[in-house]
């Protein structure tokens, strides 16, 4: 039986799923894995926890070039520098950390795995203090390894594409500890569906291509144009789904359009059914998170990519295009055309969906699991 610690932090959904799929991969292995997963930021405080997410929520999303400026600025090659900085960093959290050590000691975990950076800082700057002596786990959530990944004292990484890995051991990351798995994705995506079962399930045109829009985190505005002009400029079959998720913006600003001639519309807010919807759809318009690209891949579905926030997503979506299992836009009012005219050449979509499916990897949670117990399992010298 093992027991294992996974930290995430709230800055996108992202992280949590990741964390959750990679918990309930371990406990499918064993039911006895005594598996908890945190909010690092519980255990650090409420003003920190502000800090840093009024932080971030103001430079992504309202000034997204001075994040862009931040992010590149901070994401130094020479491993010596990166551990300096990211040192440097983890200094400001040395008087928000005793409640954490004490969180630590109390759960008493065989090993700690982190799936954001602030959670990896935290959790290093106490095991170089000595406070906790653990084998600590990376799991990194996006496709590019920003040098805020790389942190002393961890004992494996996780990432999505070998590139990923040459890039991480070119920084001078140990060969040994990087593994190449993907980005931990929820099980339920092993389950073979078909297009036509995951239509019939949620009463989805079995006649026509379907477009789903994923608009949740993009702006309303944007969002009611570019499927303005889907309704607009479709002139064959088809039909369009959108997602505004929580975004009671979009939904508000989706309100007063309806199905046109040739093109079907139906509006959903909060959605249990994320992964048949994309299994029933023919591309998928969104922005480009770890997880949402992840979860997109592994059912080999192509993608439009739309609206990236500067730095990380950028380089999703660059590795999305650069495998051509999709496009990126940078304007999202091209989005349209260039959905309807991938829809009009059903060799080229193919091709894009056999490239996604190359790169989607459906088993990452298991694979991290399967090597982590395997490490905790290996006798000591």
């Amino acid at each position: 039986m093992a027991r294992i610690l996974i930290f995430y932090s709230p800055f996108g959904s992202g992280h949590l799923s990741a964390s959750k799929a990679l918990a309930a991969a371990l406990r499918s292995q064993d039911a006895n894995h005594i598996v908890v997963v945190e909010d690092i930021f519980t255990y650090v405080g409420s003003t920190l926890r502000g800090t840093v997410s009024n932080l971030y929520a103001r430079l992504s999303e309202r000034a997204p070039l001075l994040y862009e400026v931040y992010y590149e600025s901070t994401d130094v090659d020479e491993l010596s520098f990166a551990m300096t900085s990211n040192l440097l960093t983890d200094a400001l959290y040395t008087p928000f950390l005793s409640r954490l050590a004490k969180f630590i000691e109390r759960t008493a975990p065989d090993a700690i795995v982190c799936t954001q950076q602030f959670s990896l800082a935290a959790v290093s700057f106490l095991k170089q203090q000595g406070r906790i002596n653990l084998p600590l786990y990376v799991v990194v959530t996006d496709f590019m390894v920003h040098a805020s990944w790389i942190a002393p004292a961890v004992d494996g990484y996780f990432v999505a594409h070998p590139q990923t890995a040459y890039v991480l051991t070119r920084r001078g990351a140990p060969a040994r500890c990087i593994h190449v798995t993907g980005i931990p994705v929820t099980l339920e995506l092993l389950t073979p569906k078909t297009t036509a079962g995951a239509r019939a399930a949620h009463d989805l045109p079995q006649d026509r291509p379907v477009i789903s829009i994923f608009g949740g985190g993009i702006e309303p505005k944007r969002v009611r144009l570019l499927v303005e002009r889907l309704l607009e400029e479709a002139t064959l079959p088809s039909a369009a789904v959108t997602v505004a998720g929580r975004n009671r913006e979009l939904s508000a600003a989706l309100h007063d359009l309806h199905s046109s001639t040739h093109m079907t519309l139906r509006k959903e807010g909060m959605i249990d059914f994320v992964d048949d919807l994309v299994v029933a759809s023919d591309i998928v318009i969104s922005k480009s998170g770890g997880l949402i690209v992840s979860e997109v891949l592994a059912r080999g579905t192509p993608m439009i990519i739309i609206d990236p926030i500067p730095g990380q997503e950028e380089w999703n979506a660059d590795f999305v295009a650069g495998a051509g299992a999709g496009i990126q836009l940078r304007m999202a009012e091209m989005a349209p055309m260039a959905a309807l005219g991938l829809l009009a050449e059903p060799e080229r979509l193919a091709a894009m969906a056999a490239q996604a499916g190359r790169m989607g990897r459906p088993r990452a949670a298991l694979d991290i699991a399967s090597i982590i117990l395997a490490e905790l399992e290996r006798p000591t010298m």
